[in-house]
């Protein structure tokens, strides 16, 4: 298999960059203090991936002062063998029998010379961890580091289009092979399960969903997988992803049509869903907003009489995790800026009968548009 660049291991000049523009931010918003826990935000800041448990693990990023990394002793040599330890952060090990939010509240106080007012903290922290942060800082008001986060991460650097685009190319590939598994007389588990482990041989580290969606259960967008088994002149809706190594992820969907030709009314409206998806691709560039994008679809598929069977967004930014932002739907006005990556992937649904998507990850470029899926977006016909 092809290696891929890590952005997490260049030297940590990139990671250094993001603690110091999520100080910037918070102190723009003015914001204390951001606090991070397991997950994708932690990643993204300092490198270090950790399990989310009752033990707190976080990245405390004061507006004055230096972040510091707060993990159970325990878990200390993790972080050393991580590329967080070549970050030469503060590292504050407690012990069981210490109160960890009760050391994160002393080391704001010695930063910020006073109690933090505004904490701010990741948007997939425990309840519990966030609660006892504002326990342990009296008068503390918690606020969601999601716009701190998004501000950062929602524009990608040149390495991290470069993983997307290895991702990609992986999922392409197992689209490539999907004549192997997908077949009558095959439930649509054990057609699954065979796409798992080719995501996982093609160079995931990591599964992220399999959608195998036959015939009417197609007409669901996130049916995932059933024991329904598939029967000649079934549409099948296979939307799947996983995670390379670098934590950067995949998602792509075709639509195939099992063991016979699709009939003339689908082969017309599909084609209307290919030129939907076509046409929102040919939308991005910088200074569109991502509701154009969304509208860009949603317009094609309204004037082609079947807009009450698109049901969803066009799409959704993709990273570290599978959905971030930006996300293109009516309402987001947020312009596309160089950089920006995300889904475009309309889909309609018949109830009761079946259904159809398309799904490519994009970026924004300079001058327009990047598609990184390149498999066919036709109706693909499989033998049965």
């Amino acid at each position: 298999m092809p290696t891929h660049s890590d952005p997490e291991q260049h030297g940590g000049t990139a990671t250094v960059q993001r603690l110091a523009g999520a100080r910037a931010v918070a102190d723009e918003l003015g914001l204390d203090a951001v606090v991070v826990t397991p997950g994708s935000d932690l990643r993204y800041l300092c490198g270090y991936v950790a399990h989310a448990m009752e033990r707190l693990t976080a990245l405390v990023v004061p507006r004055r002062g230096e972040p510091l990394l707060v993990v159970p002793r325990l878990e200390a040599p993790m972080v050393a063998a991580s590329p967080a330890g070549a970050l030469e952060l503060e590292l504050l090990a407690w012990d069981e029998t210490d109160d960890p939010f009760a050391l994160v509240a002393a080391a704001l106080q010695e930063r910020l010379g006073g109690h933090a007012g505004v904490l701010a903290v990741g948007a997939r922290t425990w309840a519990e961890h966030a609660l006892g942060l504002q326990r342990a800082v009296p008068g503390a008001r918690l606020e969601l580091a999601t716009p701190v986060l998004d501000r950062l991460r929602i524009v990608k650097s040149a390495d991290e289009v470069a993983e997307l685009a290895a991702a990609a190319a992986a999922i392409d590939r197992v689209h490539a092979r999907m004549g192997e598994w997908l077949r009558v007389g095959r439930t649509e588990a054990e057609v699954g399960a065979d796409i798992a482990a080719a995501i996982v041989a093609e160079g995931h580290v990591a599964v992220d969903f399999v959608i195998v969606g036959s015939g009417p259960n197609g007409a669901s967008p996130h049916h995932e997988l059933s024991d329904r088994v598939v029967v000649a002149g079934d549409l099948v809706v296979v939307d799947i992803g996983g995670e390379l190594p670098s934590g950067y992820r995949s998602d792509c969907t075709r639509t195939y049509a099992v063991g016979g030709a699709p009939d003339a009314e689908t082969a017309e409206w599909y084609a209307v869903l290919q030129r939907a998806q076509a046409t929102a691709c040919a939308a991005v560039r910088p200074g569109v907003t991502a509701e154009q994008v969304d509208a860009a679809a949603r317009d094609v598929i309204t004037a082609a009489g079947w807009g009450e069977a698109f049901l969803h967004r066009t799409g959704h930014g993709i990273g570290l995790d599978t959905h971030e932002a930006p996300y293109v739907v009516a309402g987001n006005a947020v312009e596309l800026v160089p950089g920006m990556a995300f889904s475009v992937e309309p889909g309609i649904y018949l109830a009761g009968r079946h259904g159809a998507r398309i799904e490519d990850i994009v970026v924004c470029t300079e001058d327009g548009v990047r598609l990184l899926n390149e498999g066919p977006r036709d109706l693909v016909e499989l033998p049965g």
